[in-house]
């Protein structure tokens, strides 16, 4: 970076909010998972969408590749700078509107968290529709870049529903306010849905309105364990049709055998699989009723662990919340994130474990997720390979998956790891329209030029 430009973003942003120092960018240009590395020349922290567009043309006019940085929780690499680039954070974008009750939304700047927003919905008597193992350092500005879903997505949506407007600063340093009080509103181009999931290469989201939703007066937990995969898909294919489901998440044995091992979180019902369930409504009897019929038609391998109260469900969700912070004991996981039609999954997870097992003999493979969905986290642990043999196995993994009809990318996103896929779930002419789309917003593709195409 020259010294130019240098002080030129010292100028915009202030100079304690830039930094050169080699330290601090080393921490920076590793991934969340501590696997895939790069390097940066500096970082810069504006505090406005004005501030955002002055360094955007200043970085521009200078030639120099710009990364866009929320919590730095991606898991494909997206926040990896692999061009010596300028790191933008949006952390300083910290503004959390007042509640509005009635119309049941907030206005929140792109850098504050997924937790500080559940804690205002709270505040208010509502609830954010979007949950992650990460809230607390997920923003969600990165989380409508990429789309989240998590751990409610069977009820509320993605993260894109949640989206009512946005502030968003493009290439060329102007700022779109695309806004609107009314939930009716088909004015031109829906711009704000273009961005969301854009992963950043179109423009640097800088502010959101975000819906939220009633609070359920009641809700009832239970997990339940599975000797076989098929009876479990079998069971979340009839529970996510359910009226009332809130989350539906599986859980294999090698997950929960971490989280008693590493974290002394262990299952709290028998069986190789794992399905904890969520039920909200208006009352608990017939919440209760209804998970008890329901259960009634499962072939389960042991008696199911039932919590009504807020205690009893949260020590339910211990081993789901605890599986993130185990995967890394033996070092960086190798992950996969994908979606798969139901009827496929109990092949796929056989055909995964044995693909594993041939080019990677010590890893365990990991498998849970977000069943209602067929959106699975298949996380590799204990998996040491150079770099030839890593390559080998997840080029191999991603054919398995489209062999499978899977899709390659569901909630985590391309970023950099997965973008030699991207015409395993999109055609040719498809990618051919979404570079126009790039082109038209970033001619010289100087922001986030790593992720989605590189």
């Amino acid at each position: 970076m020259t010294e130019h430009l240098a002080e030129r973003l010292a100028g915009i942003v202030g100079e304690r909010h830039v930094s050169t120092d080699s330290d601090v960018l080393t921490g920076r240009s590793v991934d969340y998972t501590g696997r895939y590395r790069g390097r940066a020349c500096a970082l810069v922290r504006p505090g406005s969408p004005e501030e955002v567009g002055a360094v955007l043309t200043a970085c521009r006019e200078a030639g120099a590749s710009v990364t866009v940085q929320g919590g730095r929780t991606s898991l494909v690499a997206g926040t990896v700078p692999e061009h010596d680039d300028v790191l933008l954070s949006t952390e300083r974008l910290r503004e959390i509107g007042e509640v509005d009750q009635v119309e049941r939304r907030v206005h929140v700047g792109a850098g504050v968290t997924l937790a500080e927003v559940q804690k205002a919905a709270t505040a208010a008597g509502l609830v954010f529709g979007v949950d992650l193992a990460a809230r607390d350092s997920a923003t969600v500005g990165g989380m409508a870049s990429t789309n989240a879903g998590g751990l409610r997505t069977v009820c509320y949506g993605n993260m894109g529903e949640q989206v009512l407007g946005l502030d968003v600063v493009l290439p060329d340093g102007s700022v779109v306010h695309r806004h609107s009080q009314v939930r009716s509103d088909n004015t031109g181009y829906d711009l704000a849905s273009l961005f969301v999931g854009a992963e950043g290469t179109l423009g640097v989201i800088t502010g959101l309105d975000l819906r939220l939703h009633p609070a359920p007066r009641a809700r009832v937990t239970a997990a339940c364990g599975f000797t076989e995969l098929d009876a479990l898909v079998s069971a979340g294919r009839w529970f996510r049709d359910l009226d009332g489901i809130a989350a539906l998440e599986l859980i294999d044995a090698r997950a929960a055998m971490l989280t008693a091992e590493h974290a002394d979180v262990r299952a709290p019902v028998a069986g190789d699989w794992l399905l904890l369930i969520e039920l909200v409504g208006e009352r608990e009897e017939t919440l209760t009723e209804r998970l008890a019929d329901a259960l009634g038609k499962t072939d389960l391998a042991d008696e199911p662990a039932v919590g009504l109260d807020a205690a009893a469900a949260q020590r339910l969700w211990q081993v789901r919340e605890a599986i993130a912070d185990v995967l890394g004991v033996y070092g960086p996981p190798l992950k996969f994130d994908v979606s798969l039609p139901l009827s496929a999954i109990h092949d796929f997870a056989d055909a995964a474990g044995a693909l594993v097992a041939s080019h990677a003999p010590d890893a365990i493979p990991v498998l849970f997720g977000h069943i209602g969905e067929g959106n699975l986290h298949l996380n590799l642990v204990r998996c040491v390979l150079d770099e030839p043999a890593e390559h080998a196995l997840y080029a191999a993994m991603m054919a398995l998956i489209a062999e499978h009809g899977g899709n390659v990318s569901s909630e985590h996103g391309v970023g950099t790891r997965k973008r030699a896929y991207l015409s395993m779930s999109r055609t040719e002419a498809d990618i051919a329209a979404m570079r126009t789309v790039k082109a038209a917003f970033d001619p010289t593709g100087f922001l986030n030029p790593a992720v989605l195409f590189g």
